[in-house]
């Protein structure tokens, strides 16, 4: 059977438009996924926000409290450590970190206190307690009470085990990309 279809060239030509069809679809994928990144969708793979598939939209006004937004944490030791321990993923920011997804608590002139948990102007934050150590065993430093300063902006996540400022503190408004909206998502 097998020598009369190589005899007949039909094994050949099935590879062939197999090979085809496979190329065809690869590159409409990554046309799909080139056109996807340049209309800033992105994909969220951590518990931090809802999974799944996200857009960038343009900030066209000062950041406010409670804005969800895509952000590059600034390129600093905190940021490489973090990154190192793997709460960072590789991506296209400053220092070749991926953009995180938070919402923002506080802005410049804001007072941020640190307990056990964060404060805002007096008022405690939900699900904002404060781990003395990561999934790993390992000691985790968190960020000062303090206020915060101009073009600055307090980012937080209620899910416990996320790095957002209550380690590492105020990041730059600069570092901001834009609001998070989400396009296709759900909460496991």
């Amino acid at each position: 059977m097998i020598m009369m279809m190589l005899e007949s060239g039909t094994m050949p030509r099935q590879r062939r438009r197999a090979c085809v069809t496979l190329s065809v679809a690869a590159g409409l994928l990554g046309v799909l996924f080139a056109a996807g990144w340049i209309g800033g969708l992105r994909i969220n793979t951590t518990p931090s926000e809802r999974l799944g598939l996200w857009r960038i939209v343009p900030l066209n006004r000062s950041v406010l409290p409670g804005d969800t937004v895509f952000v590059c944490p600034p390129d600093n030791v905190t940021m490489r450590q973090a990154r190192q321990r793997e709460y960072l993923r590789p991506g296209l920011c400053p220092g070749g970190f991926a953009p995180l997804i938070k919402t923002v608590i506080a802005v410049a002139g804001q007072r941020v206190d640190i307990t056990d948990r964060v404060a805002i102007d007096g008022v405690p934050i939900p699900s904002s307690r404060i781990m003395e150590k990561d999934a790993q065993g390992r000691s985790l430093r968190h960020g000062q009470s303090g206020m915060v300063r101009a073009r600055e902006v307090y980012l937080h996540s209620g899910f416990i085990g996320s790095w957002d400022s209550r380690y590492f503190g105020p990041v730059p408004q600069s570092g901001v990309l834009g609001l998070a909206q989400e396009v296709l998502t759900y909460a496991p």
